[in-house]
């Protein structure tokens, strides 16, 4: 079924690649349940989600494919979700609804062979700058959750009397709060852990600042069984019908657009690291992967567990010798065992897991070395791309004003013919949100 002669591998080291795999993405597990958390997803609810997710997902990617390509929640999306859909929508099940409706969608693209033709029409640089944007935004995230950056109590009082007043956003914290000396002591750890290049440098930086979070106090062992049945609250909670709103309409674009930009540039990396490629350099069986990574976007979403993604992290088991699907059936197996864990994962307090965010948008943030600053045409658009997303706190203004800036500076330069219809029309569309809202 998976060809493992033909790829000269075994099942053994499919599952050695299966397992480095799943320590390098099993932070998901604590870092999706925290970013959830703030628009009001029950936290071992959306553990118990988050797993089952990755497991399905994973499974159904390994035996349609054949590829090695684990999934999971994906980081960035998750904060869309959290941050921007959720309190638009009015509730985290209005905008899982959102979620599903967005896997829908590409998979529509999908099947009619569109989803290529719309990832070429936008300039690859804005492609990169929404992920570096993304990943400055979950790093934010990451460094309010150590208290690294806290909002100063003046600015608070000032900006309610006052709300054109010229006041300081944020300030820096202090080493005196135990959460942010938690945090420092995690990031260490983490960076160390990656410089040796250690499989799983994340999960043990969580774990390590979560002991040391329960010695300062931050943290605190629950009571009852710490293995027990899984709570499923945010299984099939997603509210399609509210996410179907018109007003909505602009929100479902914008998840779309950030859905399925990483996928194409996951998909080539996982490629070219296994010798996957065929002859003419394309990927084998790429329709039936990408398939499986739009449908998982829906799956997800009807799970509560924010659209599920593929996983760059899967290179890891790439480099353990992983070469077929039977590596993500046994990524998928270890998450759906993961399930039953929710209680513990409940000791991992915020200060614990904001490290892993600083170090995953630290690692999004690497396309910006390929942006080519000496064309402003494209470079400005994509400055203003990734500033936007985490100064705004909002990903779609940040896509929008971006996409907005590129085609005005293409207009008023007369390069209209450098600019793609379906550009126009998207820019078109962020332009008339922004206006209305």
């Amino acid at each position: 079924m998976f060809d493992l002669a033909g790829r000269a591998t075994t099942a053994s080291r499919e599952l050695r690649g299966a397992t480095a795999t799943f320590l390098t993405m099993a932070y998901i597990l604590f870092a999706n349940p925290t970013i959830l958390g703030a628009a009001g997803v029950p936290f071992e609810a959306a553990v118990a989600a988050t797993a089952l997710g990755a497991g399905v997902c994973s499974i159904l990617m390994g035996v349609t494919a054949n590829f090695p390509l684990a999934l999971a929640s994906g980081m960035g999306l998750n904060a869309v979700v959290a941050f921007q859909i959720a309190p638009v929508a009015g509730s985290w099940q209005a905008a899982m609804g959102l979620v599903v409706l967005d896997g829908i969608v590409v998979t529509l693209l999908v099947v009619l062979g569109l989803r290529e033709a719309v990832m070429n029409a936008i300039p690859v640089d804005l492609r990169r700058a929404i992920g570096v944007g993304i990943g400055l935004f979950i790093a934010f995230i990451g460094a309010v959750n150590a208290r690294l950056v806290v909002v100063p109590p003046g600015t608070i009082g000032v900006l309610a009397k006052d709300p054109t007043a010229v006041m300081p956003p944020v300030t820096h914290g202090t080493l005196q709060a135990p959460e942010t000396a938690v945090a420092l002591v995690g990031l260490v750890v983490i960076g160390y852990l990656m410089w040796r290049k250690f499989t799983g440098a994340l999960v043990v930086g969580i774990l390590l600042s979560t002991l040391v979070a329960l010695a300062m106090g931050v943290a605190a062992v629950p009571g009852g069984d710490w293995l027990r049945v899984p709570s499923f609250a945010t299984v099939f909670a997603a509210d399609v019908r509210t996410a179907l709103a018109p007003r909505l309409l602009p929100l479902l674009l914008a998840l779309v657009l950030v859905d399925f930009f990483d996928t194409i540039g996951t998909v080539t990396a996982v490629a070219e690291a296994s010798g996957l490629h065929g002859r003419d350099s394309g990927i084998p069986r790429l329709r039936p992967i990408l398939f499986v990574d739009s449908v998982s976007a829906s799956i997800g979403g009807l799970l509560g567990a924010s659209s599920v993604t593929s996983y760059i992290e899967s290179a890891a088991g790439v480099a353990e010798g992983a070469r077929t699907g039977l590596h993500s059936v046994f990524v998928g197996v270890m998450f759906l065992l993961a399930i039953f864990a929710a209680p513990l994962a409940g000791i991992v307090p915020a200060a614990a897991t904001a490290p892993a965010l600083i170090v995953v948008g630290f690692l999004m943030c690497h396309q910006i070395v390929r942006i080519d600053f000496t064309k402003l045409d494209t470079a400005l658009p994509a400055f203003v791309t990734f500033i936007v997303i985490p100064f705004t706190y909002s990903i779609s203004h940040g896509i929008g004003y971006g996409f907005i800036a590129f085609v005005a500076i293409k207009l008023l330069s007369g390069r209209v013919s450098d600019v793609h219809p379906l550009m126009y029309g998207t820019a078109a569309a962020f332009a008339a949100y922004f206006i209305a809202f």
